[in-house]
């Protein structure tokens, strides 16, 4: 049951920060293009502090809550590494990734946004429903 207000609390979380981030400094909070303009020379103070805190909130949940958040994953490492590159690819063919298409590019009525999510999710389900299935025979 703490699950599910757990999931609850950090939607409500990520969709306050994406608005205020938004709002205040007029651009899409996708961690893609966060990372991006966090490395430029002139720009990026306000995109290293968001990223601070997607990097520090794992750490302050520890602190506060006593265990780490997530879950654990048992496979391969190769299977880590390609995935992330394909996640990275996939990425930069879609112009952005699930963060900025679904969390800011749904709330904005995107049609690109709408087809972008559509196909991380069935690309998601139909890799964990064939995970699963070769992980049984």
């Amino acid at each position: 049951m703490m699950g599910y207000w757990t999931s609850l609390a950090g939607g409500i979380l990520i969709g306050l920060s994406c608005g205020l981030y938004y709002l205040l400094n007029g651009k899409i909070p996708g961690i893609s293009g966060l990372l991006a303009r966090a490395f430029s020379y002139q720009k990026g103070w306000v995109e290293r502090f968001f990223l601070f805190g997607v990097f520090i909130a794992p750490i302050l949940w520890r602190v506060v809550c006593g265990y780490w958040p997530g879950v654990s994953v048992q496979i391969p490492w190769f299977l880590i590494v390609c995935s992330g590159l394909l996640v990275g690819f996939g990425t930069r063919m879609g112009n952005g990734c699930t963060s900025g298409h679904g969390v800011m590019g749904i709330a904005r009525l995107s049609l690109r946004s709408f087809v972008a999510v559509f196909c991380f999710l069935g690309t998601g389900i139909l890799t964990a429903c064939l995970m699963h299935y070769y992980a049984q025979h």
